[in-house]
């Protein structure tokens, strides 16, 4: 069995790259859809069929537990395949599958306090309330998932979603930096003036986003904490596997690279993230 990972194109690959550095033994399999790729976009039953049957592919492809590395997928889809299809599908195969989304780790980091942390009435409240900023497609910000789970876990965090509609599908084509740089700095700039000031913290809440994460860095004040959706991921991943024993993951460190779309080289802007040229493979 594997880890797998999916996205809708190539965002996924900065939180696939972290679980490659921390579970270096394990099997991962990736698979994009880029065939249909953004999913900001597009309609949440689009979106949860699409998610549906990138995850039954990784399934096939020998994974176990299949993790969502799109923030709109995590948003939209993740609640109605744990509760629908999950059930079916474990019963189909004979065998431990599931599927894990990057929205709780993200939170998690965000508040410093566990998924299962709601606000205590009698505790002692900050005088400043920290403001964080989310990036993220207009899907994601739509469903205001940031700010309500946010918002049940701690008072002293205040949330302001950004949408960053064609974004990640200027990353997916590989558009230059300096088209790149326009865009993310137009975006912060909006940020701020909806909310009078810079945010305190800023969440890239689109896996794209990791990959030109030093031009959100450059356009937002010097220092400002971004926490970063794959080390979370990845630590939440790992206490995830410490109480599930029976995931199989293999220790033969196989990786594989699916694509829905056409296989081949990615662009050189995924190149020089990856370190390395990367070709995927027909899905």
């Amino acid at each position: 069995m594997a880890i797998g990972v999916f996205d809708s194109g190539v965002g996924g690959l900065t939180v696939h790259r972290e679980l490659t550095t921390r579970f270096a033994a394990c099997d991962l399999v990736y698979l994009a859809d880029q065939a249909h790729a953004p999913y900001g976009g597009r309609g949440g039953e689009d979106i949860v069929q699409l998610t549906r049957a990138g995850c039954a592919r990784l399934f096939d492809a020998g994974a176990s537990v299949v993790v969502l590395a799109c923030n709109t997928a995590s948003a939209i889809a993740l609640r109605r395949l744990q509760q629908t299809w999950l059930p079916e599908e474990r019963a189909r195969r004979s065998r431990p599958v599931n599927v894990l989304g990057i929205i709780v780790p993200t939170i998690e980091a965000a508040t410093g306090q566990p998924w299962s942390h709601e606000i205590d009435p009698l505790a002692e409240r900050k005088s400043a309330i920290d403001v964080l900023g989310v990036f993220c497609t207009a899907a994601t910000a739509m469903s205001r998932v940031y700010e309500i789970e946010i918002d049940k876990r701690s008072e002293d965090l205040a949330v302001f979603s950004e949408a960053c509609p064609g974004l990640a599908g200027l990353i997916e084509l590989g558009a230059p930096e300096e088209e790149l740089r326009v865009v993310v700095r137009d975006h912060v700039d909006a940020l701020r003036r909806r909310i009078g000031r810079h945010p305190d913290r800023a969440v890239l809440g689109c896996t794209h986003y990791e990959i030109i994460s030093d031009l959100f860095a450059e356009a937002l004040p010097p220092g400002t904490p971004v926490i970063h959706q794959p080390q979370a991921v990845a630590d939440a991943l790992a206490r995830y596997f410490a109480r599930h024993p029976e995931y199989d993951l293999g220790q033969s460190g196989r990786r594989d690279f699916l694509t829905t779309g056409q296989p081949g080289p990615q662009s050189a802007l995924i190149a020089r993230f990856w370190g390395a040229p990367l070709t995927f493979t027909a899905a």
